[in-house]
């Protein structure tokens, strides 16, 4: 019976270190600014693929994503979703169209292992062109197996009735 449990644990030890899907870049998820620099570099760029490796790598698997939205009537809503449901919802989008995510400015409030990110952000369809929308991503983080994992990512859109807080505008358009 000892050997059964031993085997076990040795058993369950291995599975928890194996790794699914591409191993992260160290530079990417080494500190929480490092891994908020990459989630923008990873979806931007000119119309083409996207690497969707890079970007799976930097989710803690159970992951969230999420965005108010605003119907065509005007109703604000909240739309939820996977990063894998991101991928697929806006694979096609960034093959045929530029887009341009940039950080304007960021604070971030860490508590040992756990971090919430506010970062303020810009979006343009050609890398020098007119900034089209802009915006605030709430990025929750946490440190686990020697690495920085996103946990949630939820966004919004600055409307006229919704400016982003002047603390997280460090940069003009």
């Amino acid at each position: 019976m000892r050997l059964f449990y031993g085997l076990l644990i040795i058993f369950l030890f291995t599975l928890s270190s194996i790794s699914y899907g591409q191993e992260p870049n160290s530079d990417d998820v080494g500190s929480i600014d490092n891994v908020i620099e990459a989630i923008y570099d990873v979806i931007s760029g000119p119309a083409g693929e996207r690497d969707w490796e890079r970007f799976s790598s930097l989710f803690k698997d159970g992951a969230s994503m999420g965005a108010m939205t605003q119907s065509e009537d005007g109703e604000l809503r909240f739309v939820s979703m996977t990063p894998k449901e991101y991928k697929q919802r806006n694979a096609e989008y960034f093959k045929k169209n530029g887009f341009w995510e940039e950080e304007i400015g960021r604070e971030i409030f860490q508590f040992g292992e756990i971090a919430t990110v506010q970062t303020s952000f810009k979006i343009k369809s050609a890398k020098d062109g007119d900034v089209t929308r802009r915006g605030v991503n709430s990025v929750q983080l946490v440190y686990d197996q020697d690495r920085w994992w996103i946990t949630n990512i939820t966004w919004n859109s600055e409307r006229e009735d919704n400016k982003i807080p002047e603390q997280l505008l460090k940069d003009t358009m």
